[in-house]
């Protein structure tokens, strides 16, 4: 009876060196995994046992698994690409902002030579909405009431006038805002008139300076003026 002999002595050692001496390299050093796989799969065969091989499910395991990980790198790939794409769709955005006027969140309020622009943003309708202007010692000015109000962000605008009618001087001034709906409060936040003097790009984020008013993402910009 004719005997069937491995054809390598240490099977062990003959597939630690088709592990870490096959595949090739791609332009940036990394190893193609999948080279390297195939070529460990073939020394499996070569150095199987005879009297127990391998089956075709175990074959077939093996070389789905593969599949699998070349397709999580190649969405990898695709979805940086993306990110990148949007990186680069959203400098441009912000680039055109550069000189112009936006509402961000926050309660300031600049008088000068007695116009005043601001804003305020609610959560949800409120059916009457109330601000308090006050100045920089914290004292009510001016009392506006707006009515009611749909959901979103508003431009406020004030004369400069006091509740007497009498002019105020022109300066900083803060807003506080007053929603309610029905017998309930609406959240309510106030937005201040900035005009965004650079972007600054670090990384993968993108940022507004907003003259005085401090570095704003594209997310916090709530109107452009």
């Amino acid at each position: 009876m004719a005997t069937v002999q491995a054809t390598a002595t240490n099977p062990s050692a003959a597939l630690f060196d088709a592990l870490n001496g096959a595949g090739n390299k791609s332009a940036d050093g990394k190893i193609d995994l999948q080279n390297r796989f195939l070529t460990l799969l073939t020394a499996q065969i070569r150095n199987q046992d005879p009297l127990n091989p391998l089956d075709n499910s175990q074959m077939t395991s093996q070389l789905a698994q593969i599949s699998t990980v070349d397709g999580i790198e190649r969405l990898n790939a695709t979805l940086q690409a993306l990110m990148s794409n949007s990186n680069e769709s959203s400098a441009v955005q912000a680039a055109a902002l550069v000189g112009h006027g936006v509402l961000v969140p926050g309660s300031g309020l600049r008088l000068d030579q007695g116009v005043a622009l601001g804003g305020i943003e609610l959560a949800e309708p409120a059916d009457r909405v109330r601000v308090s202007i006050k100045d920089s010692n914290g004292l009510a000015v001016r009392t506006l009431d707006l009515g009611a109000r749909e959901a979103g962000s508003h431009i406020l605008r004030w004369d400069g006038k006091d509740d007497g009618g009498a002019q105020t001087t022109d300066g900083a001034y803060t807003i506080a805002i007053e929603a309610i709906r029905g017998d309930a409060k609406v959240a309510a936040t106030a937005l201040e008139l900035g005009v965004v003097s650079s972007i600054v790009r670090a990384g993968q984020s993108i940022s507004l300076n907003v003259g005085t008013l401090g570095a704003f993402k594209l997310d916090d910009i709530r109107q452009i003026i």
